[in-house]
């Protein structure tokens, strides 16, 4: 196979900055989850970050993981929508240097999209997302010949909410199907869940071969308060499930089996981008030979590396010795 994962969602370029809680709130956006903002909002965010040190990358939660797989050593793809902005030139800029493929015809008209990440002492982390021209992907930049080659397509439960992302993802999953390539789907976001609960519940059912979730994203799917009882309802639908638990580590159930992965102990200045690494270093493990267990201790050890630092792009990659070790 060409790739380990191809992997569908916005393509947005992160802005992220270390605040204080009174910054936060002079935004009037409620702190530690995800906003969508229009352009004027988010200039006026942006503005106020000026003269602060920033850090920016090539993001997105899907955008994330596909970076992930590639810095673990893996092959992968990307299909997003940018413009010939300089965002969007820097986007495809950082994307392609570390090996993915990204080939998606750029926008014509519109910004590319951004994301403010306003990272508070405590590590929780603001984010206030304009979609740009990520929200104007269709189903016709689904590549059939390069998601054929993959092994895994990966799908960010945020395509869900607009009308032409929605029916990009689903297209992607249709031709996964049709080519035998497996899928992987996100949650993404517990705000999701409470507003399209039916229609994750109907895509678990259906396509989906594995599915990543954290705890509150499981609870609010199932209606169940035990995480145990949670993953095992998933998994009554879906072949494989990964839910994550922050510090205390994470549950997969795959074959009727529950496996336990413990936390790392670490500590957090920045939990922006755990999920996705989590996600990430899973794909990365399940397609390059690892056990599931063995899999999620590198997901794990991986998240937990992540949210020690700034940002979600892993300033100390894991040496292939590092990664060997998770097969002993």
């Amino acid at each position: 196979m060409k790739y380990d994962v191809y992997g569908v969602g916005n393509a947005l370029v992160d802005v992220q900055a270390r605040v204080t809680d009174e910054l936060v709130a002079s935004t009037d956006f409620e702190k530690g989850i995800m906003t969508l903002v229009d352009d004027e909002q988010q200039a006026r965010v942006l503005n106020q970050l000026a003269g602060l040190p920033l850090n920016r990358c090539a993001g997105g939660s899907a955008a994330n993981t596909i970076v992930a797989v590639a810095d673990f050593g893996g092959q992968a793809a990307y299909c997003g929508k940018v413009n010939h902005d300089p965002m969007g030139e820097f986007f495809l800029e950082d994307m392609r240097k570390l090996g993915v493929t990204i080939d998606v015809p750029p926008a014509n008209d519109g910004q590319t999209g951004t994301c403010a990440v306003l990272i508070t002492p405590d590590a929780q982390r603001t984010m206030l997302t304009n979609l740009g021209v990520s929200a104007t992907l269709t189903a016709d930049d689904i590549d059939e010949n390069e998601l054929r080659q993959a092994r895994y397509v990966y799908v960010e439960g945020y395509l869900l909410t607009g009308d032409g992302t929605k029916a990009a993802a689903y297209r992607a999953m249709e031709l996964a199907k049709k080519h035998g390539v497996k899928v992987a789907f996100t949650a993404s976001d517990p705000f999701l869940v409470n507003m399209i609960r039916d229609e994750i519940w109907e895509l678990i059912e259906g396509p989906v071969d594995l599915f990543f979730c954290n705890e509150l994203e499981a609870k609010s799917l199932t209606q169940k308060d035990d995480v145990i009882d949670c993953a095992q309802e998933i998994h009554k639908h879906a072949e494989n499930v990964a839910l994550t638990l922050g510090p205390q580590g994470s549950i997969i159930m795959h074959n009727g089996e529950t496996i336990p992965i413990e936390g790392v102990d670490t500590q957090a200045i920045d939990t922006t981008g755990a999920g996705d690494m989590y996600a990430g270093g899973l794909l990365y493990g399940i397609t390059n030979g690892m056990t599931w267990k063995q899999a999620g201790h590198l997901a794990s050890h991986a998240a937990g590396r992540i949210v020690a630092q700034l940002g979600a792009r892993l300033e100390r990659r894991f040496t292939e010795q590092e990664i060997a070790a998770f097969l002993d």
